[in-house]
């Protein structure tokens, strides 16, 4: 008698067992779909019901019909159990191919991951997604841009609408610092999860952010930036040519420790904001 293989990373479920073949022609054929990304720690979200609500509102406009909460967090704990894994990176995407009438769930789990240390540079592209605010798979223009970036010596792409309008980065949310408040692009991006937590958070600090235009010819008026995604929160350091704290209008009069420290501070804040949320059991 002979063991069974050990199960490898990344494992992928559809509909609460491992994919078949004929499985795996549902994204490989009908890629029409919708997904969130968590990352779960001790079987535990942060977020959780945002996610929750995003795919059951995404599958509605989509497919017209709701994708329950309840089962999503099912089929997550069914795949968890199935590697052992107490943490992991976990996607859920809904897919409905031509004839079915359920939505089919495929739960990929990973690895825990977390956003990798240092501070970002990013480079302005001219691509703005369509309905940005349904995550979705396999979107070529972000795809694209962000190959782009990387092979220009940047860490990710920064996605512009028409007149240089700053709507979000290839993937994550974008936000920025004025001095005394959190500044958020008004424009259509994806509202991340990680993003409404730290708006929520920060109004329960005090410290209320705002939205209003950001313009690629306007970023020498911010102190500083960041992004923001399910794997966590970094600063920016330049975006194009525009460097952050580098002696611009908006910092005039500073040294450049003074600025540092006033970005550390700020970064500080925004961590202790999104340890703040409550990590919902799955």
């Amino acid at each position: 008698m002979t063991s069974a293989a050990p199960l490898r990373l990344p494992h992928v479920e559809m509909d609460g067992r491992p994919v078949t073949e004929d499985d795996l022609r549902v994204p490989a054929l009908h890629g029409f779909g919708h997904f969130t990304a968590l990352q779960v720690r001790d079987r535990t979200v942060r977020g959780l019901g945002p996610h929750l609500e995003r795919l059951d509102a995404a599958n509605r406009e989509l497919f017209q019909r709701p994708l329950d909460g309840g089962l999503v967090r099912e089929l997550i704990r069914s795949a968890l159990d199935r590697v052992g894994l107490r943490d992991a990176s976990v996607r859920v995407q809904g897919f409905l191919p031509p004839g079915e009438g359920r939505t089919r769930v495929m739960v990929t789990v990973r690895e825990a991951a977390t956003m990798a240390p240092g501070a970002r540079s990013l480079m302005s592209v001219p691509y703005a997604r369509a309905v940005p605010h349904i995550k979705r798979p396999g979107e070529f223009g972000q795809t694209y841009y962000g190959m782009l970036a990387a092979r220009a010596g940047f860490d990710e792409a920064l996605l512009t609408a028409p007149g240089g309008v700053v709507t979000e980065g290839a993937i994550t949310n974008i936000g920025f610092w004025d001095g005394s408040s959190v500044v958020w692009p008004d424009a259509p991006a994806l509202p991340g999860i990680t993003m409404a937590l730290l708006e929520r958070g920060l109004a329960a600090a005090g410290e209320p952010s705002v939205r209003r235009p950001v313009t690629l010819d306007g970023l020498g008026a911010f102190r500083g930036a960041f992004l923001c995604n399910s794997q966590g929160i970094a600063p920016v350091r330049r975006i194009d040519a525009v460097q952050f704290g580098s002696g611009d209008r908006a910092t005039e009069g500073a040294t450049e420790t003074e600025k540092t420290d006033e970005m550390a501070g700020v970064m500080r804040r925004l961590e202790t904001v999104y340890r703040s949320a409550p990590a919902d059991p799955l």
